[in-house]
This record gives C-alpha cells, sequence and structure tokens, in this order.
C-alpha cells in the first residue's frame, strides 16, 4: 500500500515561525542585505556551510557522495515594492514599482519608506490621487489605477517638496510594502510577500532537516537563495558549472483558467519562456505519485523564475520548477499549510534519489551513442492518403516537360 510523505510537526512548526520571520523582515529587490543577514543567522545556527556573492545572493551546500556539486535548488529572498521617483510639491511621494505588480495591488499599502540612513525608517500608505470618498464622490470609482494615479502619503508633517527633502527623503529611496502576515485556523497564510519567501522557508526546513539528522545525499547540493529574481536575473551567476538538475520553488498561480492547486504541490510544465526539462518534470511528478502527494500540473503563461534567469545565463543544466498554491500573486497572496508541506515532501524525496540519468548525466556532454533518446520516443511521420479507402501507393515525380516547346505558338 503506498505510503503518504509526511512533515514531522516540529519541522513543519519550525518552518512556519521562520516565515513569519522572513515575511516581516523587508526585501525589496535591490534592498535585500537584512533578510540575506537572517538567512545567513539561520544556517550559522545549523551548521551549514555557505558563502554569500559580491552582490549578496546565497549559496550554500549540503552533503554528498558525489565529487561535484550535481544539483541545485533555487529559491529568493527578493520581493516586490517601489522606488520614489519624484518628491511632490504636496509633500508626497510618486513611485515606481520595483518588480511587476500592478497599482491596484498597492494602493491601500502600508509601506516603510528607507532612506539612505540605515537606521531609519518612515512609515506611509500608497493612496489614489483621489482618495478621499467625501471629497471627490463618483470621481473615486472613475480615475485611472496606474502607477501615475497613486502616491505615497508620509507619515509625517510634511506638505511640501522641502519639508520632504528636511526630513532626508530624495529619489531612489526604497518603499517597501508591509507584508502583514496571518495564519488562520484553517491553515492559510494570508500576507504579502510569500511569492517567494514561502519558498526560502521551506529551503531552509530542509537543510535544517539534513543538517541535523546527518544526512549525505546521493549528489552534494547547492542551496542558492537569490536577490533578484522578481526584476528578472537572480539566477544568473553563481551556479558551479557542474550542476546537471536545477529545481526552482516559487508560487504556483491559482487562478481561474490555470490548474494549480492549494492543497498539494504543483510541477509547471512550461512558463513564459518555454518547456522545462521533459524529464526531470516527468520525473517530480512520478515521485509525487509514488509518495502519495497531491500533485498537479499547470502551464503559466505570464510568469518567470529563477530557472529562467540560469539558463540565459548558460547553465547546462536541466530546470524544472516546483510550487506552492498560491492565490492573488503580487497582492493580498494567500497559501495554505499544506501547499508548503507537499513542497517540502516532495523535495525531500527528490534530494535522496539518484540523477535523472545517472550516467549521462553525471558530465556536460557526451557520444551520441550514449544519449538517452529512447526515452523521449517520436515515431516517425508515415505518408497518409488524403481520401479513405483504395489507394495507389505514390509513384515516379513527373519529369515535367522541356521548355521552351519545340512546337506551337512558344515555339
Amino acid at each position: 500500500m503506498r505510503q503518504t510523505a509526511a512533515m514531522a510537526e516540529a519541522d513543519r512548526t519550525w518552518m512556519v515561525d521562520t516565515l513569519l520571520a522572513l515575511l516581516q523582515t523587508p526585501s525589496p529587490a535591490g534592498r535585500t542585505d537584512a533578510v540575506m543577514q537572517l538567512i545567513g543567522d539561520i544556517f550559522d545556527d545549523f551548521g551549514v556551510p555557505f558563502s554569500l556573492t559580491r552582490r549578496g545572493a546565497l549559496t550554500a551546500e549540503l552533503p554528498g557522495e558525489s565529487a561535484t556539486t550535481d544539483r541545485a535548488l533555487v529559491v529568493h529572498a527578493d520581493t516586490i515594492g517601489c522606488m520614489v521617483r519624484r518628491l511632490k510639491d504636496n509633500g508626497r511621494l510618486e513611485v515606481i514599482p520595483v518588480g511587476t505588480f500592478s497599482a491596484r495591488f498597492a494602493a491601500g499599502a502600508r509601506v516603510r519608506i528607507f532612506s539612505d540612513d540605515p537606521d531609519e525608517f518612515i512609515t506611509g500608505t500608497v493612496l489614489p490621487l483621489k482618495a478621499s470618498g467625501h471629497a471627490f464622490g463618483d470621481e473615486i470609482d472613475l480615475q485611472p489605477t496606474d502607477w501615475e494615479h497613486v502616491e505615497v502619503r508620509v507619515d509625517r508633517q510634511v506638505h511640501s517638496r522641502e519639508d520632504l527633502v528636511r526630513l532626508g527623503l530624495q529619489i531612489g529611496d526604497f518603499v517597501a510594502l508591509i507584508a502583514s502576515p496571518e495564519l488562520t485556523a484553517d491553515g492559510y497564510i494570508v500576507s504579502r510577500h510569500l511569492d517567494g519567501k514561502a519558498g526560502v522557508a521551506i529551503a531552509l526546513a530542509l537543510a535544517k532537516n539534513f543538517a541535523e539528522n546527518k544526512v549525505v545525499l546521493p549528489h552534494r547540493t547547492m542551496v542558492m537563495i537569490t536577490i533578484t529574481e522578481e526584476v528578472g536575473h537572480g539566477a544568473s551567476h553563481g551556479l558551479p558549472a557542474d550542476v546537471a538538475e536545477l529545481v526552482s520553488v516559487d508560487n504556483a498561480v491559482c487562478a481561474p483558467g490555470q490548474h494549480s492547486i492549494e492543497d498539494g504541490v504543483t510541477i509547471p510544465m512550461a512558463d513564459l519562456h518555454g518547456p522545462f526539462d521533459y524529464h526531470l518534470t516527468r520525473k517530480l511528478c512520478r515521485l509525487a505519485e509514488e509518495q502519495g502527494i497531491k500533485c498537479a500540473r499547470d502551464v503559466f503563461r505570464f510568469y518567470r523564475s529563477d530557472a529562467a534567469a540560469a539558463i540565459e545565463a548558460g547553465a547546462g543544466t536541466r530546470a524544472a520548477l516546483v510550487g506552492f498554491g498560491l492565490d492573488g500573486s503580487h497582492g493580498w497572496e494567500r497559501t495554505h499549510l499544506d501547499s508548503l508541506q507537499a513542497v517540502y515532501c516532495l523535495l525531500h524525496s527528490w534530494l535522496q534519489t539518484p540523477l535523472t540519468f545517472a550516467k549521462w548525466d553525471a558530465k556536460p556532454s557526451g557520444k551520441l551513442r550514449d544519449f538517452p533518446s529512447s526515452k523521449q520516443p517520436a515515431p516517425s511521420e508515415r505518408w497518409v492518403p488524403l481520401a479513405r479507402g483504395e489507394h495507389d501507393p505514390p509513384g515516379e515525380a513527373w519529369p515535367g516537360s522541356h521548355w521552351p516547346p519545340s512546337e506551337g505558338p512558344q515555339s
């Protein structure tokens, strides 16, 4: 009888507590040093060695039997946010998005504004230009919802551009949306910035479990935590050349017309940049079935992950995406603990398996005779007549006639 994979209650509790700490540490793409300090301290706590790239992405290694680092588990700690574009004459701030999201989902958000002073922040609220129904009536619902029609109201006595300058605010200051996480009685987590940080919490829980149990995996594995996924180039640097399999962990799109699930794991077959690796994605699907993990497939049309950044940067690895179900991505997001657990259990199983093709994938290239093409059959097409019934096989091609003709008006 098939046994359903499970996560120890202590590990699950630790993962949730860690997620809440991550969510409450602001980290819009471009201003991520504080969250990376937190993540580094966590790795230190359970003795997993790691290093940081020049710009601050983190790479940790889980021990394995292989001589080289053959696998990579990639998550991102950066989030969407805003940046100050203009100090306005009315004492408010015009902002642009950091990452791709609609001003509709920013309006009403409480924010922290970070000046160049690392020890200070100022709170505020993103509001439409016409924010009071008592003043504007129906015009409230008629105004556009783009970024030029919202502004940040600063929680200080400021009424002019000069007041903002005296406060120390400048063009280029970061504005972080406050996450305000909630954990419901039914196991839902509702918050901003689950996109990214839920994946980080899962990766940290896996690293903690393997470290505390002194597990030596079949293959040395890099856990990579990127800091610029939301702006498109997260995993573009830092991967070892030997990595043969890369799995990016990110949100799965729960929305009308999609097939992602909030109470299990979703394995996307393709995103905006094309199909994920055929063999690795199907291996993950098989593992989910074998482990009794609720699983769905999906295809994402308007989506990019760290996997795309790695491949575009030249990584010669198989790449796949594993998603935790997320409703309302880049807005007020919601996931469920069951989905986080399902992703954890699938990755826990995957990391303890051999490479998809143990012999072939051990090297970056090889001979055609060794290529495992039989695992992806594509029978040759055959000639089919246009009409049903009796037919003669195609004859010799007509050779045509000599030109110009020897007789007639065209001779």
